[in-house]
């Protein structure tokens, strides 16, 4: 690993994450994760190794997000201690591939990243991304099987 890409503070996981993503560098990508590291994605798609998640980013990069450009926004970080922290990072996706007849609007995420100090550099344990779905409190599946935003409030 690089000494460029090697996150001297917690709070440089989500930094470097979205820098490896907007250079398409899945590689760099995974450098920022233990060998047995879990990546959890939007739809549940768990990778449970640091080459898994290479490979899924890899492909990513070049079919689903080849144009994309992802943005962090608020970054809040939870110690646990001197070695152990969570990070959590709210994150503004734009120019993803569109599919079919669907076109590819703004997406907001939330990653939550569990690291862990590794001598003078952090390593991610666990990562989960999660979409922002504005107006839902949880989704409903309906009669088609698809999942829906729900809001019980109104």
């Amino acid at each position: 690993m690089d000494q460029l890409t090697q996150a001297k503070t917690p709070e440089d996981i989500p930094r470097l994450f979205t820098e490896a993503w907007n250079a398409r560098r899945a590689d760099w990508l995974a450098s920022l994760f233990e060998e047995e590291a879990d990546f959890i994605n939007v739809v549940g798609i768990w990778w449970e190794n640091r080459s898994d998640i290479q490979k899924a980013h890899d492909y990513g990069l070049r079919v689903i997000f080849n144009e994309s450009t992802l943005k962090i926004g608020r970054v809040k970080t939870k110690p646990l201690g001197d070695s152990h922290a969570v990070v959590h990072a709210r994150m503004r996706l734009t120019g993803q591939t569109p599919k079919a007849q669907a076109a590819a609007s703004i997406r907001n995420n939330l990653f939550l990243f569990v690291v862990r100090k590794h001598g003078d550099h952090w390593l991610c344990v666990s990562a989960q991304n999660t979409d922002i779905v504005p107006g839902a409190e949880t989704h409903l599946r309906n009669e088609k099987g698809e999942l829906v935003p729900a809001d019980y409030r109104s």
